[in-house]
């Protein structure tokens, strides 16, 4: 059974950066395409950034490109979310989805997905 695990979320001060992990279990990690998604109260999942299961192809939403950089390593069955410049609007719930290739952008291109992690940006 795959399982996906999210850590590094906390409260931070706006300008500030985070580290957000994606810890795989239970499968091969090298076979799939890795995706972060974040969820506010009220809204549907919002695509963050896609990464191909090689790491070599990168896709980010308008919002974060820039300020996010999203990396993986494939040794360690990790994926990581780099988030700088983090701004009040970038709060949010944020988790990790393990899907087939090509990297997709919407949730429906993943097949499992980690609990979450809470993100908190104070202005």
């Amino acid at each position: 059974q795959v399982q996906l695990i999210e850590s590094g979320g906390g409260l931070v001060q706006a300008g500030g950066s985070l580290r957000l992990s994606c810890k795989v279990s239970g499968s091969t990690f090298r076979q799939y395409a890795m995706g972060w998604f974040r969820r506010t109260p009220g809204t549907e999942r919002e695509f963050v950034a896609s990464i191909s299961y090689s790491g070599l192809s990168t896709y980010y939403s308008d919002s974060v490109k820039g300020r996010f950089t999203i990396s993986r390593n494939n040794f360690k069955s990790t994926m990581y979310l780099e988030m700088n410049t983090l701004a009040p609007e970038d709060t949010a719930v944020y988790y990790c989805g393990a899907g087939d290739e090509p990297p997709g952008t919407t949730p429906d291109r993943y097949d499992y997905w980690g609990q979450g992690t809470q993100v908190t940006v104070s202005s």
